[in-house]
């Protein structure tokens, strides 16, 4: 039985609008921690748009935030993009709700946990999450003359022989790269990652299927905040409530209730309640507490559904306001979370 998970890199067009989305929030909060961020970021060729809404007293430099993050992921010709703001202050209707401490918008978020991976991660999003980051690695060291950043990794499991079936890789190359340059470079990548997670390396392999992959980023395709929110939990291994998480502030329980659903689910996980695990929270504009909580352990609890069910009611603080003070959220580097998944990172609070 096969399972499959993606992920891309922070070349992606769309990681690079997360990552825009990100650094704008995490900019205010640091100087404004009650700012209210609702920042979305498109981008196509050298065009890129911030819209949304934004509440602060504090002005941010949308210009140096936006050239910074494009040099930081290594895009060339960074001072080519134009930039245009289309930014309102946050509707009052929703503000009025949200300072009294309710939530801010309705919606359902889910975490999850697997004792499968040390990281409590499922394995092919893993595996293909790590050879990214190694392959981000070569490149920074390489100062991205055989490859570019924009690459996607989807990994095959099968989770009865408990092997790696196909790994699959398809990064950007600079035109004077060859195919054959390229596929060694990835494939050694791959291997090395299978073998540093202990798993076979005779798998299939695949790298850059289609052969010539010159043209990336922005430049092949167009991208958007919030389209890549499989890739950044859990590679399809979980259910998804819908909502992104990047360019929001904590208000905004599609972020702060999916990190908290996240340590719920890691900590029954991590406690021995279960094998696996998986928490949807449930919220009401305005309100609060939560409108309902659930918790499935997919038959591999060590203990009754009921009493983990009340260990999760007895032990955490659900509110947005108490989730946002419990894992610290107002002074988090988002930029962290960006790219490469929100979840699996030791230094976040929900991961501890």
């Amino acid at each position: 039985m096969l399972f499959s998970s993606e992920q891309v890199s922070n070349g992606h067009p769309d990681k690079i609008c997360d990552q825009i989305s990100d650094a704008i929030v995490t900019d205010i909060l640091r100087h404004d921690p009650e700012g209210r961020i609702a920042a979305e970021t498109a981008i196509k060729d050298y065009d890129i748009t911030i819209l949304g809404e934004v509440t602060t007293n504090y002005e941010p430099d949308y210009d140096a935030l936006v050239r910074g993050v494009l040099r930081e992921i290594g895009l060339a010709d960074v001072e080519r993009y134009e930039l245009r703001l289309l930014i309102s202050r946050q509707s009052p209707d929703i503000a009025m709700g949200v300072d009294r401490d309710g939530a801010g918008d309705q919606g359902m978020m889910f975490g999850y946990a697997t004792n499968e991976t040390e990281a409590l991660l499922p394995i092919p999003y893993v595996l293909s999450t790590r050879a990214l980051q190694k392959l981000r690695a070569f490149n920074l060291e390489d100062g991205f003359r055989m490859l570019r950043p924009d690459a996607k990794a989807q990994v095959s499991f099968d989770y009865a022989a408990h092997r790696i079936d196909t790994f699959l890789l398809s990064t950007q190359h600079a035109e004077e790269t060859s195919l054959q340059e390229v596929r060694e470079l990835v494939s050694t990548v791959m291997r090395e990652t299978a073998a540093e997670l202990g798993f076979n390396i005779d798998f299939r392999v695949l790298v850059n299927p289609t052969g010539r992959f010159v043209l990336g980023s922005s430049f092949a395709d167009s991208g958007l905040t919030g389209r890549k929110i499989i890739a950044d939990t859990y590679g399809g291994a979980a259910h998804h409530g819908g909502g992104a998480f990047s360019g929001k502030d904590p208000s905004k329980v599609d972020r702060s209730a999916a990190y908290m659903a996240r340590k719920v689910a890691r900590d029954i996980v991590r406690s021995g309640r279960a094998a696996r695990c998986e928490v949807q929270l449930a919220y009401a504009i305005g309100v609060a507490e939560p409108v309902s909580v659930y918790v499935d352990c997919f038959g591999t609890e060590r203990e009754s559904a009921e009493r983990i069910w009340q260990y999760v009611m007895d032990s955490y603080d659900l509110t947005p306001k108490g989730i946002t003070e419990a894992l610290r959220l107002r002074q988090i580097d988002y930029n962290l979370v960006s790219a490469y998944g929100h979840f699996g990172k030791p230094e976040l609070p929900w991961e501890q």
